[in-house]
């Protein structure tokens, strides 16, 4: 075999593989695509191994993932005839069905372009019907109508708008320095109510402590008082008890003195007495002390011998 032939089966080969290899088309997970052939869809593609025609297919990649674009600053005039810059984030994704991904190729020219100016307009309609303080303070609510008009905007566009964000909306200089003389005015106003609150709170609890405190004196007062009150009234008591004993006591030496001067007496007169052996010597003193008079010594006598 002659080898320039040889040469050229070679190369026709190694060109042959060359456009064979152009045809395959990789796609990652995050992409979808649309195969064109000479100009007219023809099929979707997918993630994964794709195989095209060369110089007669096209595919054209989508991605998929969430995107985000700046909607710019730009100077809005308010409802109440101030020049407000206004900035603003817009987050959406391209839906990955085929319908979806067709929609933002061939309803739509450039949906990044067209969702950025779209959203511009928006909030020029929203903000100038707000006043600069409401809409410094309801921002929520122009996020949600921001994010309401593009989703229903750009339904046929087959993206999904995730969410917005307002970024800024700064007034003109002179009006923010107005405001921050305003914001300072109620910061200092609201740091002196605060400091005479602390200060009448501070007077209330040490009002509080001295009447707690006289409380505790005038109950400690009484405490005293009563216990003095009892002791003075056992004092007497006792006294009493003493005093009671000491006449008891007095009244009983009396009484045996008497009967121990009878007893003397009786001794001394040579009395005599008859005694029953049942009673006691006591008791005949007794009765001399009540007034019997005795039995004279020869009554006795007789007595005893009869």
């Amino acid at each position: 075999m002659d080898v320039v032939l040889i040469i050229e089966i070679i190369i026709g080969l190694a060109i042959l593989l060359l456009v064979a290899g152009s045809g395959i088309r990789i796609l990652r997970p995050t992409e979808r695509g649309l195969i064109e052939r000479l100009g007219k869809y023809r099929k979707f593609a997918k993630q994964g191994f794709n195989l095209v025609i060369p110089f007669i297919d096209r595919i054209i990649k989508i991605n998929i993932t969430e995107m985000m674009v700046n909607a710019e600053p730009q100077v809005i005039i308010t409802k109440d005839k101030l020049n407000a810059k206004v900035d603003a984030q817009v987050y959406f994704k391209v839906k990955p069905d085929e319908e979806s991904v067709k929609s933002s190729q061939y309803n739509v020219f450039n949906y990044k372009d067209q969702i950025v100016n779209l959203a511009r307009t928006t909030l020029r309609n929203i903000i100038g019907t707000l006043s600069l303080n409401e809409a410094n303070s309801d921002r929520n609510r122009i996020n949600d109508e921001l994010m309401k008009t593009l989703s229903v905007e750009t339904k046929s566009w087959g993206i999904e708008v995730v969410r917005t964000e307002l970024k800024e909306i700064d007034p003109p200089e002179d009006v923010q320095e107005t405001m921050n003389k305003v914001v300072k005015a109620e910061n200092e106003k609201q740091a002196a109510v605060d400091f005479a609150t602390a200060a009448e709170t501070q007077a209330d609890g040490l009002r509080r402590a001295a009447i707690k405190n006289a409380d505790g004196v005038k109950q400690a007062t009484v405490l005293e008082a009563e216990g003095y009150k009892a002791a003075a009234i056992l004092k007497a008591e006792g006294q009493a008890q003493a005093f009671k004993l000491i006449d008891e006591s007095f009244t009983g030496n009396a009484q045996l003195l008497k009967k121990l001067d009878v007893t003397q007496a009786s001794l001394q007169n040579n009395t005599k007495y008859v005694i029953d052996p049942k009673t006691s010597i006591t008791n005949v003193i007794a009765e001399q002390l009540a007034g019997i008079v005795p039995v004279p010594a020869a009554a006795a006598t007789e007595t005893g011998t009869a």
